[in-house]
């Protein structure tokens, strides 16, 4: 930002008062030679950082209207979605940024895929502290992103639910700490290994892999579980089969969400002497 004239010449005098060799310069009347010529160099130093700050701003709009946007700008300007507010004309930012109602931005997590001809949008709202669909939401933000997307990029835009994972586990348990439903000796929670498992899923990178050693060593932190075995691991997502997890697993949707009645039904406990 260009300084003023004034702030211009008030340094170039501090700067002469410095430099022992002007010295002789003492005259403080307006009309002294030295002082009119430290004007007339501050007047012209003044219009050059005007015309910098002119070209500066003239960049940074073509910049603005031209350049090819990222993957995660796409991210971004998903997450700076406002629900019930429009967009003024001929622009991509919303007029109060952050807004004044921060319950307008209901997109907590997104993703941005690029796949053949289109780049996918992955998006999810935050329930309860828990992930969720947009649901009745998402046709305003599919129109938001298709005002906001850049020239000829075809979007394909969604917020589903989360695919389901199927788990048999078998646990081997120090008897010392739990019983022999899982359960902890001292009442603090009944179900300690599913509650494990439901943080190790909340807590991935959304749109990030779901990998078995990773539930393994999570099962391995429980207090009392002394061996976690993961017999099975399989997901499902829309109304596609089930298929199995040998790895590592991609969520179409983005995110997880255990089939409790399944695992309560396909997890088995044994007691395990210390290790």
């Amino acid at each position: 930002m260009a300084r003023t004239i004034a702030e211009i010449q008030a340094g170039m005098i501090a700067t002469k008062a410095a430099d022992t060799s002007l010295s002789g310069l003492t005259s403080t009347s307006q009309s002294a030679i030295w002082l009119l010529w430290t004007w007339v160099v501050a007047t012209a130093q003044w219009t050059l950082e005007q015309l910098f700050d002119a070209h500066k701003n003239e960049v940074a709009s073509i910049i603005s209207t031209q350049k090819p946007h990222t993957l995660q700008w796409y991210v971004a300007m998903a997450k700076a979605y406002q629900k019930g507010i429009t967009l003024p004309p001929d622009t991509d930012v919303y007029p109060l940024v952050p807004p004044a109602d921060p319950s307008v931005l209901i997109v907590a997590y997104a993703a941005a895929v690029e796949l053949i001809g289109i780049v996918r949008i992955k998006v999810a709202k935050s329930n309860s502290g828990s992930l969720a669909k947009l649901g009745t939401d998402l046709p305003a933000f599919q129109a938001y992103m298709t005002r906001i997307k850049d020239a000829g990029v075809r979007l394909q835009i969604t917020s589903d639910d989360p695919d389901t994972l199927q788990l048999a586990l078998g646990i081997y348990y120090d008897p010392l700490i739990l019983d022999n439903t899982g359960a902890r000796l001292d009442g603090t929670s009944a179900t300690p290994v599913k509650d494990a498992i439901r943080s190790f899923l909340e807590n991935l990178p959304f749109n990030g892999l779901f990998v078995l050693n990773y539930l393994i060593k999570a099962l391995q932190s429980i207090e009392g579980v002394r061996i976690g075995e993961v017999v099975t691991a399989q997901a499902q997502y829309g109304l596609l089969p089930y298929t199995n997890i040998p790895v590592e697993y991609l969520p179409d949707s983005g995110y997880m969400a255990l089939d409790e009645t399944f695992f309560d039904a396909n997890i088995t406990y044994t007691a395990h002497t210390p290790i």
